[in-house]
């Protein structure tokens, strides 16, 4: 018997998925815990059209991903910090901080997305990662300034 799932059961798949169960299994236990529905006709129906809109949003995110990427490699991003004569600033820049100053630019990237062996500390220039979606990495040119 085929049954669509409605929650993740454990063992058999996810919510959404469709598979092929022992009619017993399906009847005693996946219908009457109401963890899923008959494939069949409308409800079959509305589980594709879930999956096929799922996967036009995923492509859709990915390709503004790629898009930005394209943007963020081109970009410079200016960080004013206070530092001592040496070039050595008080405090570090942390991922925060380049956060604000993308957004400045108008590219809106989480903190959590930028990628940072180690805060910055020097006066220069350096070059961050910054994830974006799925795989899609950008390389943002990082420049210093001492104020």
């Amino acid at each position: 018997m085929k049954i669509l799932l409605v929650k993740d059961v454990k063992g058999q798949g996810k919510a959404g998925d469709i598979i092929n169960v022992s009619d017993g299994y399906a009847r005693n236990f996946l219908l009457a815990r109401k963890l899923g529905v008959l494939a069949e006709g409308k409800a079959l129906n509305e589980a594709v059209q879930k999956k096929e809109s799922e996967a036009y949003q995923l492509q859709k995110r990915k390709d503004k991903a790629k898009a930005d990427k394209e943007k963020l490699d081109t970009a410079t991003v200016h960080v004013k910090v206070k530092a001592g004569e040496s070039g050595k600033i008080f405090g570090s820049v942390t991922s925060k901080e380049i956060a604000q100053s993308l957004a400045e630019l108008g590219y809106e990237v989480d903190k959590k997305d930028i990628v940072l062996d180690a805060p910055i500390k020097q006066v220069g220039r350096q070059m961050v990662e910054v994830k974006l979606f799925g795989g899609v990495t950008a390389r943002v040119n990082v420049v210093v300034d001492a104020e």
